[in-house]
């Protein structure tokens, strides 16, 4: 690990602010970041105070003046220079996030290749900002859209996904003209650190001015309050609970800017009679216990027809007992540990709580010791039995809980999916035509994203993703998310010499 962490520029004492590749010194308290695979300190930063981060936003903002003049395709080219470097550091960065955050280095590796896919699609994007021209209603008259650069952007991220989440944000908002102010999780500060001097080397190389990409890593009292009540950030975009988005989003509606929010996901897949089991029980699997059940996305509720239910029951049990549970970095391992022993603390009460309203464990919940297991982060994975209005299944605990749900007929099926504060993901499994476009009609599913015959998780950065309801209703990646990084500006220009109204109106005539 110290190899992996020389490589990636982490040695020595850390500052908890850089801008592009410099790092500034901090005057804020010491952070020790610890490694829920060993429950080893893996490093020390000294974190930012409210002074550092004030400095940050001085220059993101000076920074901005200079970086929207770049044209667009050249911001993109320095884009793809970017994601080059992200590439020759692929799996540096992969075992970082294995080994800071827990989840299984395949998937360290895919959220790697998620920055460099983000970034790629950005490069493209920086040449199809398109605006649109419309007819006139007055003679001599041309009406068009465009979109200029929007300002400073401020992106919060969680630990879950460290580096994929930020990249979604910075990328596109680098092509449209915009600087960043990234406050990652200070549970995984260490990878923003690392992916933020090997992008800033290369605006290093490009001779760009200080300030395009920068980190702040600190509390929410010094850097997260400071980032969502300043007026010099336009836009924040912010990942994380319920809770803390309803907060930011207070904050910065306060000042009349614009928030992006990312938050809670409650995701639910219908398993119909006509299922292919085989596949269901393994896409449910990964969604449910893929990166230990800690992603936005991850599967938290099946919802199955009683009259499969025994069977269906019985072959994910089976499926859960074959699951190899251990160091991230082994080879065959299929779950790593919980972010830290207070994700661990969560995932019991709520089980707990499960069992006092009513529901069961079937499979799984319990604190693995032993060797690496002393750690106390690493859990089995848990399936369990419960109505669809249980309290606690209502409620996003981020852990690898799964709950067991039986319906009837379709239709109660759906109302049960949508019976929840949540709003993300969602899918169906399903051989039937009809069964499936009921769920995709505006009859069925409630959740920005829904699927068939696939898992809730793993969204391609071709689509847009994000959710409604407690979701937050924001857009990332893909389609024409680009357009909340960018200002729109409709424009109307005379060419006729005289001078007539819109509507009709006349003005003036007698």
């Amino acid at each position: 690990m110290n190899d992996v962490l020389r490589k990636l520029g982490l040695e020595g004492p850390l500052m908890g602010t850089m801008t592009n590749r410099s790092a500034i010194r901090c005057h804020g308290e010491n952070l020790e970041v610890f490694s829920p695979v060993e429950g080893r300190c893996m490093g020390k930063i000294v974190q930012a105070s409210v002074e550092d981060f004030g400095r940050v936003a001085e220059m993101a903002a000076d920074a901005f003046l200079e970086w929207r003049l770049v044209p667009a395709p050249k911001r993109g080219e320095v884009v793809r220079r970017i994601a080059q470097a992200v590439r020759s550091h692929k799996k540096d960065l992969a075992v970082l996030i294995s080994m800071e955050m827990g989840k299984i280095l395949p998937e360290a590796e895919g959220e790697v290749q998620e920055m460099i896919d983000i970034a790629d699609f950005s490069v493209g994007l920086s040449r199809t900002l398109y605006g649109l021209t419309m007819h006139s209603e007055r003679p001599g008259h041309r009406m068009y859209e465009q979109w200029h650069p929007l300002g400073p952007v401020g992106v919060i991220t969680a630990f879950n996904f460290p580096l994929a989440v930020w990249s979604w944000n910075a990328m596109v908002a680098m092509a449209a003209g915009d600087t960043v102010i990234w406050k990652p999780s200070s549970k995984t500060p260490l990878t923003a650190l690392a992916i933020s001097t090997i992008a800033g080397r290369v605006l290093e190389e490009e001779s760009l001015p200080e300030g395009i990409l920068n980190v702040v890593i600190g509390g929410r009292s010094t850097v997260g309050e400071q980032l969502a009540a300043d007026r010099r950030l336009p836009l924040i975009s912010a990942t994380g609970s319920v809770g803390m988005g309803r907060h930011v989003g207070r904050t910065v509606a306060s000042r009349l800017g614009r928030a992006l929010l990312e938050l809670g996901g409650n995701n639910g897949v219908i398993v119909t009679p006509s299922a292919d089991l085989d596949l269901t029980i393994r896409a449910i699997l990964f969604g449910a216990v893929g990166t230990a059940g800690q992603r936005c996305t991850t599967i938290r509720r099946v919802i199955v027809h009683r009259r499969i239910f025994p069977r269906f029951r019985d072959l994910l049990m089976d499926a859960y007992r074959q699951v190899v549970i251990g160091h991230p970095l082994d080879e065959g391992v299929l779950m790593g540990p919980l972010v830290d022993v207070d994700a661990v603390g969560k995932m019991r009460r709520a089980l707990a709580v499960l069992e006092q309203q009513g529901g069961r464990i079937l499979y799984g919940g319990q604190v693995l010791r032993g060797g690496i297991y002393d750690a106390g982060t690493y859990v089995t994975p848990c399936i369990c039995e419960a109505e669809h209005d249980t309290p606690i299944v209502l409620e996003e605990t981020f852990a690898p809980i799964l709950y067991l749900i039986c319906y009837e007929s379709l239709e109660e099926a759906i109302h049960f999916h949508n019976a929840v504060p949540q709003g993300l993901s969602s899918a169906i499994f399903t051989n039937d035509l009809r069964e499936s476009e009921l769920f995709l009609s505006h009859r069925g599913s409630d959740c920005g994203i829904a699927n068939v015959n696939v898992g809730t998780s793993g969204a391609e950065i071709g689509g847009a993703f994000g959710g409604e309801k407690d979701t937050g209703g924001g857009r990332e990646a893909g389609s024409d998310a680009w357009k909340w990084y960018m200002r729109r500006q409709t424009t109307t220009i005379n060419w006729s010499g005289e001078l007539p109204l819109a509507q009709g109106i006349r003005f003036g005539d007698r």
